[in-house]
C-alpha cells in the first residue's frame, strides 16, 4: 500500500474508534477549541443580508406554513447572534442562477447555499472556512455489515457506487480489492443493497443517512465503517460565500462558526436537520 492509503485508513481507524466510544448519533466538529479567532469589529457595517434559496431541503425549503426554515437559515440567525448584530441581519430568498448577479449588485452581503470551492469560485468569492462536509459511507445489510478496520473485510466483496462519480474515484483507488459495480442511478443501487445483490454501497453520506431512515429502506441496512473524509475526491464543503473584495466578513463569519461549534450550538443544530447523522 502506498503512505497515502496508508495514512487514510490510519486516519478512518482513529475515527470509527471514537465513534466506538461516542453515543450515536454523533455531530461533527471541525473547529479547533484552542485557535484564537480575532473578533472582528463590525461597528461599520450597516445591514448584513444572506442570500439563499427554498428548494434545497433540509438546507432551505419552506414549512408547511410558509416560512422560511432549514439548516442554512438558523445556522445565519445563530452568527448573527453571535456576531451580536441580529437587528441587522437579513435574509432573503431569490432562485439560484439570481444568486450572484444579487451579490455583485450589492443587493446581499453572502450567500448561504451551498456554492462550491473551487479554484474558478475563489476568483468570484471570498470564502468562510467550511462549515459542514459531506464524507463518503459504506452502507451493508444490518445482517452482515462488518466494522473498521474495514479493508480486509470487503476484499473481492461486491460494491455498489454510482458511475463517473468522486465516490466511485476514491473507491477504486483507496479499495482496489473491492469487486466495483457501478450505476446509473441511485434508486437502482440502493434497491440492489437492499435486495442482498451487493455487498454493499459507497457513496454520500448525507444521501445515504436519508435513505437508511426513510420507507424505502424498510430498515435493511445501515452505516459500515468511516466516515471517509477526501477533499481531493468530494470537495471540501459547504462554506458562505461573500464578495472577493470583503475577506474581513468572511473572517467575521470564521470567527461566529468556531464559537458556534465550540458552544455546542452547531451540533445541536446539526442533530435538529440530520437525526440520522452521517457521520
Amino acid at each position: 500500500m502506498t503512505f497515502r492509503l496508508i495514512l487514510f485508513l490510519l486516519c478512518t481507524i482513529a475515527l470509527g474508534s471514537t465513534r466506538a466510544l461516542t453515543a450515536e448519533p454523533l455531530a461533527p466538529m471541525f473547529w479547533d477549541s484552542k485557535e484564537r479567532l480575532p473578533k472582528p469589529d463590525l461597528s461599520g457595517l450597516k445591514r448584513l443580508r444572506f442570500l439563499t434559496t427554498t428548494d434545497f431541503p433540509p438546507f432551505n425549503f419552506l414549512d408547511s406554513a410558509g416560512r422560511l426554515s432549514g439548516f442554512h437559515v438558523d445556522l445565519a440567525r445563530e452568527i448573527c447572534a453571535e456576531l451580536a448584530i441580529a437587528d441587522k441581519c437579513e435574509i432573503q430568498v431569490l432562485p439560484w442562477d439570481r444568486l450572484e448577479e444579487a451579490l455583485d449588485s450589492g443587493r446581499g452581503e453572502a450567500i448561504i447555499a451551498g456554492i462550491a470551492v473551487t479554484e474558478d469560485t475563489r476568483e468570484k468569492y471570498a470564502f468562510s472556512r467550511p462549515y459542514l462536509q459531506f464524507p463518503a459511507r459504506f452502507a451493508m445489510q444490518k445482517t452482515s455489515a462488518v466494522s473498521e478496520p474495514i479493508y480486509e473485510k470487503i476484499q473481492g466483496e461486491r460494491i455498489g457506487v454510482m458511475a463517473g462519480s468522486g465516490h466511485e474515484r476514491m473507491l477504486r483507488d483507496y479499495f482496489p480489492g473491492v469487486r466495483i459495480v457501478t450505476y446509473s442511478r441511485q434508486d437502482w443501487l440502493y434497491a440492489d443493497l437492499k435486495a442482498g445483490k451487493i455487498s454493499g454501497a459507497f457513496g454520500d453520506g448525507m444521501r445515504l443517512a436519508f435513505w437508511l431512515a426513510g420507507a424505502d429502506a424498510s430498515g435493511c441496512c445501515r452505516f459500515a465503517g468511516g466516515p471517509y473524509l477526501a477533499p481531493e475526491y468530494l470537495g471540501t464543503g459547504l462554506a458562505i460565500a461573500t464578495s472577493v473584495d470583503n475577506p474581513q466578513l468572511a473572517a467575521a463569519f470564521d470567527y461566529a462558526l468556531q464559537q458556534i461549534a465550540v458552544k455546542g450550538r452547531f451540533a445541536e443544530l446539526y442533530l435538529r436537520y440530520f437525526p440520522v447523522s452521517f457521520y
